[in-house]
Parts: C-alpha cells; sequence; structure tokens
C-alpha cells in the first residue's frame, strides 16, 4: 500500500510540472509572443508537455492501468532533457549562456517516471509480468 501511495505522489508532482506549463502556453498564444520571438515549437512543445500532465494527473487513481502512458512520459522526457543537453552545450561552446535549469528539471521529471514504471512492474503479479503482449490482429 506504502508504494502505490508513492507512485501516486510522483505522478501527481510530475503531471503538476507539466500542467504548469499552461500559464506560459496561454500567456505566449494570448498576447502573440511566439509570433514576436520566432518560437513556434516552444509553444507546441508547451501545449503537448500540459495535455500530458492532464493525462498522468488522471493516471493517479488507477497507476498500473496507464504503463504505455508513464512509459511515454518516461522516455520523452528523457528524450527531450537529451536534447536540451546537446542544445546547452552547443550554446555554451558558441558563448551563449544557457542554463542546464531545464535539462535538470525535465530529466529528473523522466527518471522519476521510470522509477514509477519500475514500482509499478514490481507490484504486479508475476504471472502478469510474463504474460505475452496481444496484438490487435490476435485479439
Amino acid at each position: 500500500m506504502k508504494r502505490e501511495r508513492v507512485v501516486q505522489v510522483a505522478l501527481v508532482l510530475v503531471g503538476l510540472l507539466y500542467l504548469s506549463w499552461f500559464y506560459p502556453l496561454f500567456d505566449a498564444l494570448w498576447h502573440s509572443k511566439w509570433i514576436q520571438e520566432n518560437q513556434e515549437a516552444q509553444t507546441m512543445f508547451e501545449a503537448v508537455n500540459m495535455v500530458l500532465g492532464v493525462f498522468l494527473l488522471l493516471a493517479v487513481p488507477k497507476p498500473a492501468k496507464h504503463l504505455s502512458l508513464i512509459a511515454f512520459g518516461a522516455w520523452s522526457s528523457l528524450a527531450h532533457a537529451f536534447t536540451m543537453a546537446i542544445q546547452t552545450a552547443e550554446a555554451r561552446a558558441q558563448g551563449i549562456p544557457r542554463s542546464p535549469l531545464d535539462v535538470v528539471v525535465i530529466g529528473t521529471a523522466g527518471v522519476v517516471l521510470l522509477g514509477v514504471l519500475a514500482a509499478l512492474r514490481e507490484s504486479q503479479p508475476s504471472s502478469a509480468r510474463a504474460a505475452p503482449i496481444k496484438t490487435l490482429a490476435a485479439g
């Protein structure tokens, strides 16, 4: 029972982190900042991650039923953190200061979600873990 509560708290924290991008997204869209700052990709990124936050929060009551969603959140966060780490290194190599804080925050969110996945898989009965994955064709 304690493990399930830790998993739920972790999902709430990461879900709220991603949901918090609602404000900068709304602000950028409302004031057309994305046009002025030539940041179309930033607003799209914020929209996708804000929606991910909503779905992570919806997964809180029964996290074991949402393994694919949690895995997507984990791996997309790590991929994004890796990309930002390269951008940070490149920017610094060209003399452009860039804080690595976003890399740490998003990378940490990905690692937390991987921990959630591990905890959920460990809490499943061994028969459920070894069951083959059904495909759409197999029904």
